[in-house]
């Protein structure tokens, strides 16, 4: 079993279990089936030959259309992530994340990377196969080019298999892994929160705060908290205060206070 280890700002060694290539693999089944579904869905309840008589059968109109028709499907991985905070809905399934190798919550630019390289784990040999394909194919080499398709698909599984943190192109040039959530004690010390999908933030300022300083935060208030240490937690609060403008309210003790606003930090940065 292979792990990540992931030290943070009170010098505390965290231990994160890797997704093992099993969970990814089965993780990727779910959400090719999901936008299978999808296809079959966009087939069904739109008729081709009518958009084809509507746009005068000219090409690049049907084209255009065919390409607004897919884009969910396209993109599904990407914006997965960003909106469900390292997760699409097998992984979601499957109790895994993509986390920064930090610990931290990958940026949008990492998750664009990891996205776009995809090309290099998944698709590129899909793309030789299309090309050649476009040339007109015998059936002898049919089933060479099938092979190289299936070759290619298999990149991105090989490199999760053989590398040191089961990483694909698209993490080790984004610095991200892929950890399992089953851990929730080692989880839940570091700036990522579980928030329900229906979470409603109370403190927009929150944003003023770095990934670093949240990190800080919970880890100064969930050492404070299970110490009891009130006067600390007095004085986080205060310097949250200061820093973010925020004002706690009357009926909020420290604690509720602090942890809203980690949850309200994540609510803001997940998006």
């Amino acid at each position: 079993m292979k792990t990540l280890q992931v030290n943070t700002t009170q010098n505390v060694n965290i231990n994160f279990e890797m997704a093992n290539v099993g969970q990814r693999l089965l993780a990727f089944v779910i959400d090719n089936v999901i936008k299978l579904a999808y296809i079959m869905l966009i087939i069904r309840l739109f008729n081709f030959s009518l958009i084809e008589d509507a746009t005068g059968n000219d090409y690049w109109s049907i084209k255009a259309i065919d390409v607004l028709l897919f884009l969910p499907v396209t993109f599904y991985s990407l914006y997965s992530d960003i909106l469900m905070n390292g997760q699409t809905l097998g992984k979601k399934i499957l109790k895994i994340r993509v986390i920064n190798i930090e610990g931290f919550k990958p940026s949008i630019t990492d998750y664009i990377i990891r996205w776009f390289l995809r090309i290099v784990d998944f698709n590129l040999f899909i793309l030789i196969y299309v090309y050649v394909a476009s040339m007109g194919l015998t059936n002898e080499s049919f089933a060479l080019i099938y092979m190289i398709f299936l070759i290619g698909k298999l990149i991105g599984f090989f490199m999760i298999v053989l590398t040191k943190k089961n990483q694909r192109v698209g993490d080790i040039a984004a610095q991200t892994v892929v950890v399992s959530l089953k851990d929730e004690a080692s989880f839940s010390k570091t700036i990522l929160e579980n928030i329900k999908e229906d979470y409603k933030p109370t403190y927009a300022k929150v944003i003023k705060l770095s990934d670093n300083d949240a990190r800080i935060i919970k880890d100064t208030y969930t050492r404070a908290r299970n110490q009891k240490d009130y006067s600390t937690l007095i004085k986080l609060r205060k310097k949250i205060e200061e820093v973010t403008g925020i004002s706690k309210s009357e009926k909020q003790s420290d604690i509720d206070f602090i942890a809203t606003v980690l949850k309200d930090f994540n609510y803001y940065t997940q998006d």
